[in-house]
């Protein structure tokens, strides 16, 4: 399995990137990484790392794309970005997957633009894995469309509903539509008409699910447009990090706080590791024609490795093959694009 890494993508860049990828490439035996960005860099990174030499290689892309730049205008303008280059080498057949840190933005756009949209799609969407008091559940939409029609969000059902059967391992996954309220006839336009779409199209659909109940674990999909995921996402990460330094800074404040502490410790740990972005490495981008995994801009050595690891099992699996499928399989269930339902 190859996959091209962007070197130069995230606010750690390119020593984290680099040593998530000596880490991956220790750890799994099957991996194949090419480290694209700027050279001399890349391999100052890699001295005095052990890691087997025959498994990476770098390909110099002198150009990098800043988290704050345009994401249309950087990528007319570099060319030779470390981004480009590595979404290119899939779409060449020189990698099976790509994975990038880097301006999410730019990352969506060119898969798009290089890779192409799967037959069938409107959107390509983020899949997102959230923690729960259970097990983890897919949050699609993550960020990638801020406004969408019900045609999208039955989309995201299909293609979430696919990664939770495929990559989770749950038999007959329980999607849900956030919303408001669990009737039916709660939330806007856009919930009330997704649930007609899905409701008839054979998936195990639970209706509506509110934002109190999303970390219940009683939900394996969760659907929504970008705009509310990429809120529900980021709120969820400050909230962990937040309850966190709030439970430390309340045991210090107790005159046995810190014998307290040696208790609690090791269930802190557990609760952090359940609620680190980290853990899940990245986010893959579905409904496109390859492996495309957005890490984090925060990611660290760690997030990268299991970020390579996610790219490894959906390319393995060939998820974006599995998602195709699923759309051509449910195309009669969608109306047409005239319909005022599709319109959004």
């Amino acid at each position: 399995m190859i996959i091209a890494l962007d070197a130069m993508g995230g606010d750690h860049a390119p020593s984290a990137i680099v040593e998530g990828a000596v880490e991956a490439l220790n750890e799994y035996d099957d991996l194949e990484i090419i480290l694209v960005g700027d050279e001399p860099a890349v391999k100052k990174e890699l001295l005095g790392k052990r890691f087997p030499a025959l498994r990476i290689r770098i390909i110099h892309a002198p150009e990098a794309i800043g988290m704050g730049e345009s994401p249309m205008a950087a990528i007319r303008k570099k060319r030779n970005s470390s981004i480009r280059r590595a979404v290119d080498l899939v779409k060449a057949g020189e990698a099976d997957a790509v994975v990038s840190a880097g301006h999410s933005g730019v990352v969506m756009a060119l898969a798009l633009i290089v890779l192409g949209a799967s037959a069938g799609v409107d959107r390509p969407a983020i899949a997102a894995m959230m923690p729960t008091f259970k097990k983890p559940f897919v949050l699609i939409d993550a960020g990638a469309n801020v406004d969408c029609s019900p045609v999208n969000l039955f989309q995201f059902a299909l293609m979430g509903n696919a990664f939770a059967k495929h990559i989770l391992g749950r038999p007959s996954p329980r999607v849900a539509i956030l919303s408001i309220g669990e009737e039916e006839s709660k939330g806007n336009e856009l919930t009330k008409e997704s649930f007609k779409l899905i409701q008839p199209a054979g998936l195990n659909f639970m209706g509506n699910i509110e934002g109190k109940d999303l970390f219940s674990g009683e939900a394996d999909v969760v659907v929504c447009d970008g705009f509310v995921g990429n809120i529900v996402l980021k709120t969820s990460e400050g909230l962990a990090e937040t309850v966190i330094k709030m439970l430390k800074q309340e045991i210090g404040s107790l005159p046995t706080g810190r014998l307290g502490y040696l208790f609690i410790k090791n269930a802190l740990r557990g609760f952090k590791k359940k609620t680190d972005y980290a853990e899940y490495g990245g986010a893959p981008l579905l409904g496109i024609n390859g492996t495309c995994i957005i890490g984090h801009g925060r990611s660290t050595s760690k997030a990268i490795k299991n970020a390579l690891k996610v790219a490894s099992e959906f390319s393995r699996k060939k998820m974006h093959e599995i998602i195709r499928q699923e759309i051509e399989k449910n195309k009669t269930m969608l109306p047409l694009k005239g319909n005022p339902v599709a319109a959004g």
